[in-house]
Parts: C-alpha cells; sequence; structure tokens
C-alpha cells in the first residue's frame, strides 16, 4: 500500500528495511532535510508486514520485501538498510522499477563502476552512477571530511586511525547484548560480552590479519580519495556504549602547516564542528554528538614525534550522518542536480 503525501517534486521513495534502526532513521532523515515524496513506500520482512508508520502526520503500512510487492509500482529512489544479502537479492527488481538504489551495505562499495559518495567530499561521483550508489561505511565517512580536506591542502603522506565504535554499530542486537549485560546477563548475540568491555574485532579477521572493519576504512578510504596509494592503517575497536562512534586519529602531511590557519581551515569545513580550546574537559564526546548531524572535531595537537604531524579526535552520530543522513543527503543531491 502507499499513500499520496504531495510532495510536490513528482519523487516516488522506498525504503527497504523501513523497521530496521538505520531504515527509521532514513524515514527520520527525509523529514528533517524536507526530502518529501509523493508515495513513500516501506519494506520489511514477513513479520513486519502490516505494520503501521506515521509520517508527516499519516499511517503509512511496511510491505513485505517481495517480487510481487515491488512490481508495477514506479520507483525513483530506494534505500536499502536491510544487509548485503538483501541488497544483492533486491536490487535488480528496484532498478527494473526505474530507481536509483541508494545501498547502506558493503555488497557494492569495492564494485567498479558503483560511485562511493560523502556528499561533502566527493558528489562528483554521482553523476557516474549507472543505477546503484553506496554508502560508505560509517567510520570511513566519519574520517572522509576532515582527511580529504588535508589532503587537498597539504598532501597526506600517512594515516592511522583508531575507532571506538558504540554498539549501535552492531545493529538491534548489539544494543539488546548491552542492555543484558547491564541486567547481569550474558550476550544473546556475540561470543563475548560487549557490557563494560573493549572488543578489538569487529568483523571476521582477513588474510591480511586486519578485520572486516579495518579493511572497509583502508580499502573505501582510497576509493572515495580516488587515491589507491593512499598510505592508511586502522584498529577498530567497540565498545561499550549505545551510540556514536569515535575515533583517535593521526596523520603525517607532505606540507608544512600553521596551527592557527588549520584551526581556521577546520572551523570552516562543511559538516565539521569544532569543539577546542584550553579549558579543561572542552572536548567533543558522544554526548555532543548523539542526534546531531554534525561530525564533531577536537583535541587537534600538533604531533611531538614527527615533522609536519597532526593528531585529533573526531565524534559523530554513527547512526545519523554515519548511515541515513549521508544516504539522504544524497538522494537531495540526485534530485538537486537532476541525477535521477
Amino acid at each position: 500500500m502507499f499513500l499520496v503525501l504531495f510532495g510536490g517534486g513528482d519523487i516516488n521513495i522506498a525504503v527497504v528495511g523501513a523497521t530496521g534502526i538505520v531504515g527509521t532513521k532514513i524515514i527520520e532523515c527525509l523529514l528533517r532535510l524536507n526530502v518529501l515524496p509523493d508515495r513513500l513506500y516501506l519494506f520489511a520482512s514477513k513479520k513486519s508486514d502490516g505494520m503501521r508508520v506515521v509520517f508527516m502526520g499519516k499511517e503509512l503500512f511496511i510491505e513485505e520485501l517481495c517480487p510481487e510487492n515491488i512490481s508495477g509500482k514506479h520507483i525513483d529512489i530506494a534505500f536499502f538498510a536491510a544487509g548485503g544479502t538483501v541488497a544483492k537479492s533486491y536490487v535488480h527488481h528496484f532498478l527494473k522499477a526505474g530507481a536509483v538504489v541508494i545501498d547502506n551495505s558493503s555488497a557494492f562499495r569495492l564494485q567498479k563502476g558503483v560511485p562511493l559518495v560523502v556528499p561533502e567530499v566527493n558528489p562528483s561521483d554521482l553523476k557516474l552512477h549507472s543505477g546503484i550508489i553506496a554508502n560508505p561505511n560509517c567510520s570511513t565517512i566519519m574520517l572522509m571530511p576532515v582527511l580529504s580536506m588535508l589532503d587537498r591542502l597539504y598532501g597526506v603522506k600517512r594515516c592511522v586511525v583508531a575507532t571506538y565504535q558504540a554498539v549501535s554499530g552492531a545493529g538491534a542486537k548489539g544494543l539488546e547484548d548491552l542492555r543484558l549485560g547491564e541486567m547481569g546477563f550474558a550476550a544473546k548475540n556475540s561470543p563475548i560480552s560487549l557490557y563494560s568491555n573493549c572488543l578489538p574485532q569487529i568483523g571476521e579477521i582477513s588474510p591480511n590479519g586486519y578485520s572486516e572493519e579495518e579493511n572497509k576504512i583502508i580499502f573505501e578510504s582510497k576509493k572515495i580519495l580516488h587515491n589507491s596509494n593512499l598510505r592508511i592503517t586502522a584498529t577498530a575497536v567497540r565498545v561499550a556504549c549505545f551510540n556514536c562512534h569515535s575515533q583517535a586519529v593521526n596523520v603525517e602531511l607532505r606540507k608544512k602547516y600553521d596551527d592557527n590557519r588549520l584551526i581556521g581551515q577546520l572551523l570552516n569545513l562543511k559538516g565539521v564542528c569544532l569543539k577546542q580550546s584550553d579549558k579543561s574537559f572542552f572536548v567533543p564526546t558522544t554526548i555532543d554528538a548523539d542526534d546531531n548531524f554534525d561530525i564533531f572535531i577536537g583535541r587537534v595537537r600538533r604531533d611531538v614525534s614527527k615533522r609536519n604531524a597532526l593528531s585529533f579526535w573526531l565524534v559523530f552520530d554513527n547512526l545519523l550522518k554515519g548511515a541515513a543522513l549521508n544516504a539522504v543527503q544524497i538522494a537531495k543531491y540526485l534530485i538537486d542536480n537532476k541525477l535521477l
């Protein structure tokens, strides 16, 4: 079922995985960014069929994701927030329905010919899409605006990243495990308790010794920055925090930089909020970032161990800019620039 919403732009939008954590945030971001479709189709698994979602004060009904429910619909943009297996199985159905697919999974991110986009960094890549656009990994998105600026102005010689990733990045099951741990129960979905713990492995370990999450940061960064020779390494850690990811980053630059000028450049960086002063504890934390669209940066300081290097701290809402918001920003760019 669908509801005419009079968005005024003749745009029909679908959200696949509409009842999940990211799917619900995509629906929220459509409103917050004023991307208002004429028709909004919501798809999820069979168990969610018939559930109701309120959008613009109206009730919409969740439909089971199946070929029969997609057939016959005209869809301009389809957001996928249901994992790689679902994306690979159903993307072609939405392409057939006329949609440009914006996928939040890792299924197509490194596929040749599929743009991998952070709108503040490489929006021009969207002009090259052939129907599928990949939303980068949350930890990659977080790093890109600052790293891209540093590379453009000073040249990045090497980047070292350590992440501190909230359990919301593991979805509803991760949040469930953390709450179980708070109550003194064993985790149901993870072999290692997330409560009061730090887990230095996110995803399976690959033959190169890096975890899946670490490899995503490394290889996606190279694709977004169009630099296959980028020297970047990462350590990804799951921490006992409900929401918002953080990163400790060290970057060695090819050119000299002036501290005050660099701070000024960060102040003017779109989508980034600098929180820095000499006051004690005036630093960006997950509390600042929660439900905020910006990527926060602080603890910017010159690396005393290496010439032309600096260290800084990043934090952002991984469900918003790290997933849903970035996807909706991509959609808004497509609509505004007539790239559908």
